[in-house]
């Protein structure tokens, strides 16, 4: 009986002493396993300083889904009254509940709240802690984990926890299961050396279709099948616009990190394709660059391809009257900090919604400063294994964005069912690895507030009179989120594929009710574009996106003819019975990756080429019925 007395007051000293606040942690993030290329190598030192960053969770947040629609269902009476970046500011921004809560839990763990820092926007709480001080908040133990290329990360792969009652106010916490290249210190410095995403959830351009030379032999409407040209996307789809308001209309095409135009390709380009717009160069925004003075000078292939194809095919649709933008985003490239410069809400301490996982700055980052185009090409994406707290805060800031009127198109990969660029399926066990296992589509694709755009082809043989094909040289990317949840204006079109599809693919590979990508395709292949000085056939989907944007920047210029509104975000109202004739269905083909042939084209919307291509005067039409 002794012995229980002191084992009795040993534990209520111990309540006394801890509170009750660690009996209340519950898990908040975690990975299943080390991603591909990094290895555990030791401890981290208890006395090292993490710059720990508390992303707070915005008030409303959870009617982002319901604000939109009152704004983007073709159906709403207040259809494209576009919210002000200062309404949707107010709307979002988190309570004073949430930042208390936050300074309670610190306090109540021995850290003093007025060591912590608070962003300008009240969105992020930044206090410096020791690994020691981060563990025993977090409840979880510290690691630095080694690259194969020798560079370290600091983390807690294995997961932390939040208080319960902390939690439903806390987004994510970093650096925790994030990985990036990070060196830890005495001041937590990062590594300062370029570099971009880590190979868990890295954004690359889509690159299906490798780039091969050609010659003018081909270079004619009659022959869309061996090599497509401006004059084949403008038959494909009755694209013959007269511009009127290209005052007033804004259309951005955004490169990320080194990837920059090389000014000579698009003006040979021009010359051959479109001699009225020759000479004809982008309006330059830098975005956390160096300088915001545009070098179109360099040479590097693998650096000038994805931007010289996606400037070649947007001016060369539309002319030299319509500006378009490029949005050069610098550091890392990541898109956190595209979205950064459109709301200065979103920004923290050192750039990006995730610092660990976008990376350092060494330049004045812009936040807020930049105002967005009405419509928005991004010709990179990247696997769907980032962190699902990280994915969900970055797509509601795509929603938030949207609220103002922007419609954002991303290329839906050129690997098919498998991850864009490393080519990842999910094992067993839920990490994204090469070769076969569950379909792993691509993020921010999947993110419901975006367009993803799929890729089709001329069949040999056949002409621009005939029906397109989902292309076959590479998968065009597509499938089901394992994130996000199908939204509600995509459940008659997905439940009819469903019902075809029956069982000719595995129901066990893919998240049936997970939102459906892609939402919509145009040509990817062949596609020439002048490369080098040289003229080359090259595709993908990075090809289809930027020539989907300069046809959606076509309607919204017709829309400001009629003194309407930008489109904005359009899924709502592609998928609507309005525009049901609006889109040339894709019924041919499959979309390969993970060990399997992907899913198959067929009548209506399907996994591979969404609704289909567009068909200009009808999508006009349509969106110009709307208010």
């Amino acid at each position: 009986m002794a012995i229980v007395r002191v084992l009795t007051t040993l534990l209520a000293a111990v309540a006394t002493v801890t509170g009750s606040q660690l009996a209340r942690r519950v898990l908040h993030e975690r990975l299943n396993d080390l991603p591909p290329r990094w290895s555990l190598h030791r401890r981290a030192d208890p006395d090292a300083i993490l710059p720990l960053h508390i992303a707070l969770k915005q008030s409303n947040i959870h009617k982002l889904d319901e604000y939109l629609l009152d704004i983007a269902d073709p159906d709403s009476p207040k259809y494209g009254q576009w919210w002000t970046p200062a309404q949707v500011v107010q709307a979002f921004r988190p309570s004073q509940e949430s930042h208390d809560a936050v300074r309670a839990w610190l306090a109540a763990d021995g850290v003093d709240p007025a060591r912590a820092r608070v962003s300008k926007d009240q969105s992020y709480v930044l206090v410096d802690v020791s690994v020691a001080e981060a563990e025993r908040l977090l409840a979880t133990k510290y690691y630095v984990y080694q690259h194969e290329d020798g560079s370290e990360d600091v983390g807690c792969h294995h997961g932390y926890h939040l208080p319960e009652d902390v939690r439903e106010h806390v987004d994510l916490v970093t650096p925790t299961v994030h990985f990036e290249k990070v060196k830890l210190g005495a001041h937590a410095r990062r590594s300062s050396r370029k570099r971009g995403l880590s190979s868990a959830g890295q954004m690359r351009r889509p690159n299906g279709a490798p780039m091969h030379p050609t010659d003018m032999t081909h270079w004619d409407v009659a022959n869309c099948d061996q090599a497509a040209t401006l004059d084949c996307f403008r038959a494909l789809y009755d694209f013959y616009p007269k511009l009127t308001e290209t005052n007033k209309n804004s259309i951005g095409v955004v490169e990320l990190a080194e990837q920059t135009l090389n000014a000579d390709d698009l003006d040979i380009f021009l010359k051959q394709f479109n001699p009225e717009a020759a000479g004809t160069l982008p309006v330059f925004v830098g975005i956390d660059t160096d300088s915001q003075t545009p070098d179109f000078t360099e040479t590097d292939p693998n650096d000038i391809e994805e931007p010289d194809l996606d400037f070649e095919l947007a001016i060369g649709l539309l002319g030299s009257e319509q500006k378009v933008t490029l949005f050069q985003v610098g550091g890392s490239g990541s898109v956190n900090f595209l979205l950064d410069a459109f709301d200065g809400s979103f920004c923290t301490f050192e750039g990006g919604d995730d610092p660990d996982i976008d990376g350092p700055l060494n330049v004045t980052e812009n936040c807020g400063l930049t105002k967005p185009a009405n419509v928005i090409s991004v010709s990179f994406t990247g696997g769907e294994d980032f962190p699902p707290f990280y994915m969900e805060r970055q797509c509601q800031e795509f929603g938030k964005v949207s609220m103002m009127g922007v419609t954002f198109l991303f290329a839906s990969g050129d690997n098919g069912v498998a991850s864009n660029g490393d080519n990842l399926c999910l094992s067993a066990n839920g990490t994204a690895e090469p070769g076969p296992g569950r379909f792993l589509p691509n993020f921010p694709s999947t993110c419901p507030f975006v367009t993803a755009v799929g890729a089709t082809q001329v069949d040999p043989g056949k002409s621009v009179h005939d029906p397109e094909s989902a292309t076959s040289l590479f998968g065009s990317g597509g499938g089901f989120s394992n994130v996000f949840p199908r939204p509600s204006f995509q459940h008659r079109h997905v439940e009819r594929y469903l019902r075809r599809l029956g069982g000719r693919v595995d129901p066990a590979l893919f998240n049936r009710t997970g939102r459906a990508i892609p939402d919509v395709a145009a040509n990817g292949l062949p596609t020439v574009a002048v490369v080098g000085g040289n003229a080359t056939l090259t595709g993908g989907t990075s090809a289809a996106t930027p020539i989907f944007a300069a046809i959606l920047a076509a309607v919204n210029d017709a829309r400001l003819a009629r003194g309407k509104s930008p489109v904005g975000w359009i899924n709502p109202a592609i998928y609507s019975h309005l525009f049901a004739d609006a889109f040339h269905d894709i019924t041919n083909g499959t979309n390969p990756g993970c060990g399997t042939e992907g899913f198959p084209a067929l009548r209506g919307w399907d996994p591979v080429t969404g609704l289909g291509t567009p068909d200009f005067p009808k999508l006009v039409k349509r969106f110009l019925a709307l208010p």
